[in-house]
């Protein structure tokens, strides 16, 4: 009787370990094809919007969420293909939720960040932002939780959600058009009106230098060791620092042959006997 009850014993064992078996392998397969599917779905569904030449902008955070969406899914087929209730991964969902809401508020708000982003469109794919904290990139991605930006030194930054939706950006891409302000000084003693003339000459042979509005060279302060002109020009946001480069290289290049010198601090000594 005994060895009866124990060869019963073996068989229920076995038939439950080949039971687990099955289901386990079941789930692996559902694990590795489950994941692959989500893969080609994610990429048609890129490919789709491609097609339809959706924003950027919203590309990347599409995609982004259908991904964690699609492995989410994938996951509680193979838990109920294991022989999990769905009550039970409900509950488990729940109570995971709320533990994880609460662990991940900054998170959940990155979430929320992105959307208010997505909405709004404070900036989109390939603007160029500078950050509340003085980082300065152009966006490649807005994703659920973070926004990519590369720096124009090829750094790549990972700015939270959250934090942008709510900081102060300020987008260079936004206006089309962008005033510069360039201060130059010359010695006392130079002809002010000559100076501006050249400058005005140097902007009218740069095409980068809009005409409407015209460029104006103003006399704006009388320093310690110089006579100060600020030079106000228009540009595309896309010319702004290579004009203002060449253009600095000019004045620098063509003032001391028009008899425009450059000054340098210096001091009077007066001596009484």
């Amino acid at each position: 009787m005994q060895n009866i009850t124990l060869d019963s014993l073996v068989m229920t064992l076995g038939q439950i370990v080949a039971d687990f078996g099955t289901k386990l392998l079941a789930a692996i397969a559902i694990w590795v094809v489950g994941f692959w599917l989500a893969k080609k779905i994610v990429g048609a569904f890129n490919r789709g919007m491609q097609r339809h030449n959706v924003e950027p902008t919203l590309q990347g955070f599409s995609l982004s969420f259908l991904n964690i969406a699609l492995k989410v899914f994938v996951f509680i087929i193979m838990l109920t293909t294991l022989g999990v209730q769905m009550t039970s991964i409900v509950a488990v969902l729940g109570a995971a939720s709320l533990a994880i809401g609460m662990a991940l508020s900054g998170t959940l708000q990155n979430v929320a960040g992105g959307m208010v982003i997505l909405l709004f469109k404070p900036f989109k794919v390939g603007d160029t932002i500078i950050t509340a904290d003085g980082k300065t990139g152009v966006v490649q991605k807005i994703m659920i939780f973070t926004t990519q930006i590369n720096t124009f030194d090829n750094q790549i930054l990972f700015l939270p959600n959250g934090a942008l939706s709510n900081g102060v950006i300020t987008n260079l891409s936004m206006g089309k058009k962008r005033r510069t302000d360039l201060n130059v000084g010359i010695s006392y003693g130079d002809n002010v009106e000559n100076a501006r003339k050249l400058v005005l000459q140097i902007l009218s042979k740069d095409k980068r230098v809009l005409k409407n509005p015209e460029p104006v060279v103003i006399l704006s302060s009388l320093d310690d060791s110089a006579v100060t002109l600020t030079i106000r020009y228009w540009t595309d946001y896309t010319d702004v620092y290579a004009t203002q480069a060449d253009v600095l290289e000019t004045i620098y290049k063509e003032f001391p042959k028009h008899k425009l010198n450059f000054p340098f601090p210096q001091m009077d000594v007066h001596i009484q006997k």
